[in-house]
C-alpha cells in the first residue's frame, strides 16, 4: 500500500509555473500537458509526483479540532505517492523540502493532507499551522524544522 501526500494550493497559478517553484532543475520538473504534469522521482528522492489544476475542489480532513473542510474554488494540488518499500525518512525530507520550496515561492493559501485523511498543516493568509497534535511532526525530527508553523 502506497502512501499519499497532497499539497492543495488554492488560486490559480499555472501548473507549470508550480512544477517550475517546486522543481527549479528542468531535468527533475514534471512533464506532461495541463492539467496534469507527472514526474516518477522515486529513484532520485523516493516518491512519484503529480502536479493537476482543478476547479471547484472539495477537501477534508480530520484535525486536531474535528473535522476539517475545504472548498477552493481553483487549486493546483501536487500529489506525492510514496510506495511503502520506500525509505520514508529520506522520501519525507525531500517531499518537505519540495513544499517548503513551493509555499517560500508563493503566497496561495495552502494545505497538506496525509492519505487523505489527515491535516498536517495549512496556511492561511500567510499564516502557517502544523496540525496533528505535532505527533506527525515530532515522529519525523529531521524534517520538523523544514516547515516553519
Amino acid at each position: 500500500m502506497a502512501t499519499e501526500y497532497r499539497l492543495i494550493l488554492a488560486a490559480e497559478p499555472p501548473v507549470e509555473q508550480v512544477a517550475e517553484r517546486a522543481f527549479p532543475r528542468q531535468e527533475e520538473r514534471p512533464a506532461g500537458t495541463p492539467p496534469l504534469l507527472t514526474a516518477d522521482l522515486y529513484q532520485r528522492y523516493g516518491f512519484e509526483l503529480a502536479v493537476r489544476g482543478a476547479r471547484n475542489g472539495y477537501f477534508d480532513a480530520e484535525s486536531d479540532d474535528g473535522l476539517w473542510e475545504w472548498e477552493p474554488e481553483s487549486y493546483v494540488a501536487l500529489t506525492f505517492r510514496m510506495e511503502k518499500e520506500a525509505d520514508s525518512d529520506r522520501a519525507l525530507v525531500h517531499m518537505l523540502t519540495v513544499v517548503g520550496r513551493v509555499l517560500d515561492t508563493g503566497p496561495e493559501d495552502a494545505a497538506l493532507i496525509l492519505n487523505g485523511n489527515w491535516l498536517l498543516l495549512t496556511r492561511f493568509g500567510g499564516l502557517p499551522v502544523k496540525h496533528r497534535r505535532a505527533v506527525w511532526w515530532e515522529n519525523y525530527a529531521e524534517v520538523n524544522d523544514i516547515i516553519r508553523g
